[in-house]
């Protein structure tokens, strides 16, 4: 019997989102290649872990995410009719395409960008028109905005992924201005920016705007699976039509709720490492590496010519413990992105490597 028989042929033929390597339990590697915090959450998180009932295991969890969606709504200055949580952004940028885009909709996103736009656009059937970044990496707003004429969405990560570039508040504006096109922007990384672009508080005067983030970053969650996204109220309403009937377990909601609470917690491990961020590039540049302005958790950066193929180094550092990311994609096959860790990680990962290129 050929059992894929019972998948659709659209589902047969698409190419699933590959995360990063997921080394083996006990292993003692530098996980530089998923972007996640290299620090612990907050101490109210693991006391909440700690505190938590049976009646977390037990009972449904809110629906709508209850006391989170009301700590949301206080941190971020929104309407609880203005936010909805789900399982991690990647559920949510499903949700977008599922409610906002559908069967043989037309979406915009810059290349390169986060890979998973790519994905759900085939497993909802939708076409995707892909507007090349510049040579330097940047993003042509005025561009994106022509290409979507007759688009339903436009996608942009901002800062971007896998560039870490970032966009000012007032182009993103413009950008949302200047097309009748949904505008999603993806701010996963914003809490990392040097200078705040959030454009969470344009979501009352904008219609066509919503605005993803995730706890998984800054908060250190993402083994938790915390996303949320801002809107007008019609397109709030519009995902929540179509959101699982529990799409967030009661303990996340829980340490999620402990993580927002401790602001002080989350920026002191934010310019840990942007401070990081910082010296890690300048110490690669010197080493002759060409490095991309990074403002997220992260820097792209393209080996010296003596490092040879990009990808034999990822394989060479995953041999010494150090993992890190190469995509097989164009403009990014000589490259690697690299997670800020801590500050003994990252010079492990220099000494490493001009060990390996000399």
């Amino acid at each position: 019997m050929n059992l894929t028989q019972y998948t659709l042929p659209h589902i047969e033929r698409l190419q699933p989102y590959i995360p990063g390597t997921q080394p083996a339990s006990g292993l003692t590697v530098a996980r530089l290649h998923q972007n996640e915090h290299p620090y612990p959450p907050s101490p109210f998180v693991l006391q909440a872990l700690q505190d938590s009932g049976s009646e977390l295991i037990r009972c449904y969890p809110h629906s709508q995410g209850g006391e989170l969606r009301e700590a949301l709504t206080a941190h971020y200055g929104v309407s609880a009719e203005q936010v909805l949580c789900g399982n991690g952004s990647s559920e949510l940028i499903q949700l977008i395409y599922r409610a906002f885009i559908g069967l043989g909709g037309k979406a915009v996103i810059p290349y390169p960008t986060f890979a998973l736009y790519d994905n759900a656009a085939a497993a909802w059937q939708s076409e995707v028109v892909r507007v090349a970044a510049r040579p330097d990496f940047t993003i042509d707003t005025e561009e994106l905005a022509a290409a979507a004429c007759d688009a339903r969405a436009i996608f942009l990560v901002n800062p971007g992924a896998p560039t870490g570039l970032l966009l000012s508040a007032e182009q993103v504006e413009r950008l949302a201005r200047s097309t009748s096109a949904l505008v999603i922007i993806d701010e996963a990384y914003m809490d990392f920016a040097d200078s705040d672009q959030s454009v969470i508080r344009l979501i009352h005067e904008l219609p066509n705007l919503l605005v993803l983030r995730t706890f998984s970053k800054a908060y250190a969650l993402a083994g938790a699976r915390v996303g949320c996204v801002f809107g007008g109220r019609a397109l709030i309403r519009g995902l929540e039509k179509i959101k699982g009937v529990y799409p967030l377990n009661a303990l996340s909601q829980r340490l999620a709720i402990a993580a927002l609470a401790d602001q002080p917690h989350m920026r002191r491990g934010a310019e840990a490492i942007r401070q990081t961020r910082a010296s890690f590039s300048l110490a690669l540049q010197a080493a002759g590496w060409a490095v991309l302005p990074s403002q997220g958790n992260f820097v792209l950066c393209t080996p010296p010519a003596q490092a040879g193929n990009a990808a034999t180094l990822a394989e060479r550092l995953e041999q010494n413990g150090i993992y890190v990311r190469h995509f097989r994609a164009e403009r990014l096959e000589d490259k690697l992105r690299i997670s800020i860790g801590t500050a003994e990680q990252m010079e492990q990962m220099l000494v490493v490597t001009s060990r390996l290129l000399a």
